[in-house]
């Protein structure tokens, strides 16, 4: 594999791209383990699981670089088997990651893997988002509300419309294809907030195109 994990690591601000990519090989072997007794992601060839899972999840930090270095608390919506809470926790010590889904089994692994990780800096929470958004300890608490491969954009806001800080801000993974079905809705429905897709960019080794789409206050 031509791809190297550590370089684009710190082309995308993190501090530490040989602790990370290092904690990304643990990672993949403790997914290979679980996905033999849940299914978790048919992705966990070598490439697959460097590619479409760390670096797509690492988009995030590439597309909004000044989150890097700052204290930042992101809730990853439906985060499934951790992606991208479990690269984006340890890429940034910094920052504190709340990964949320519905699945149980799902959540016992990124609960897991943080353990064995050592990523004291990632929260795992069986619930609904849209339960969760009614409870007071997840109101106004995020900096970043994200997630990836989960739903349609304005379903997501109308589930954690109550999450963002004051400030805060909804940055979805997406297609360009999906952006420009989803923000019109968006514009439409929400327009307390302003819309925008990022600049598209390509994945390494031709793994396809992400953009965000960002909802950020007036």
């Amino acid at each position: 594999m031509n791809f190297s994990l550590v370089r684009h690591a710190a082309a995308c601000g993190v501090p530490d791209p040989e602790k990370f990519a290092e904690k990304c090989l643990r990672l993949r072997a403790l997914l290979i383990e679980a996905n033999e007794k849940v299914n978790l992601t048919r992705l966990t060839g070598e490439e697959d699981f460097a590619v479409k899972h760390v670096a797509d999840s690492l988009e995030l930090p590439a597309c909004f670089p000044e989150y890097a270095a700052k204290e930042t608390r992101i809730a990853d919506l439906g985060c499934g088997a951790g992606f991208p809470s479990l690269v984006l926790a340890a890429a940034f010590p910094l920052w504190h990651v709340t990964a949320i889904d519905s699945t149980g089994k799902k959540i016992g692994f990124v609960r897991t893997a943080a353990a064995a990780l050592g990523l004291g800096n990632l929260t795992a929470v069986h619930g609904r988002v849209n339960e969760l958004n009614r409870k007071e300890e997840f109101q106004g608490k995020f900096d970043i509300v994200t997630a990836r491969a989960v739903a349609d954009s304005a379903t997501l806001v109308r589930d954690a419309s109550h999450f963002p800080a004051p400030g805060g801000c909804f940055l979805f993974y997406k297609t360009p294809g999906q952006a420009e079905e989803e923000l019109p809705r968006l514009k439409k429905s929400f327009p307390q907030r302003q819309w925008r897709a990022t600049a598209p960019r390509l994945l390494p080794c031709g793994a396809g195109t992400r953009l965000f789409i960002a909802g950020t206050p007036r």
